[in-house]
């Protein structure tokens, strides 16, 4: 990441979301950024491609969102499958008693 000049932006994080190309070499930097969440990747991203400035490196901003979207969807697939595993051993543990699928009800 550009450090940029503290005189000319007094809020950095503000002026790197506004003007990412000041803040970010590449758009891979801001894809590889460890303090930044999904969403402000995102937001980043999208700045620097609406930017009239980055026509030239539009397709590289692109290229970069599509991969945090791979990533994004990577992820969410991983919870799901952790969630159905979990349904599942619960189903089975539910279902390893004594054969009955609930608690019996007494009138």
């Amino acid at each position: 990441m550009k450090k940029l000049d503290p005189y000319l932006s007094p809020n950095p994080d503000l002026a790197a979301l506004l003007h990412p190309a000041q803040a970010f070499a590449h758009p891979r930097d801001v894809v590889d950024d460890p303090d930044l969440t999904l969403n402000e990747k995102r937001a980043i991203l999208a700045s620097w491609v609406s930017d009239a400035c980055a026509v030239e490196a539009a397709d590289e901003i692109l290229r970069a969102l599509r991969a945090l979207d791979a990533a994004a969807n990577a992820t969410a697939w991983a919870r799901r499958q952790v969630r159905r595993e979990s349904i599942e051993a619960f189903r089975r543990r539910r279902g390893a008693g004594d054969g009955k699928s609930g608690p019996a009800l007494s009138h």
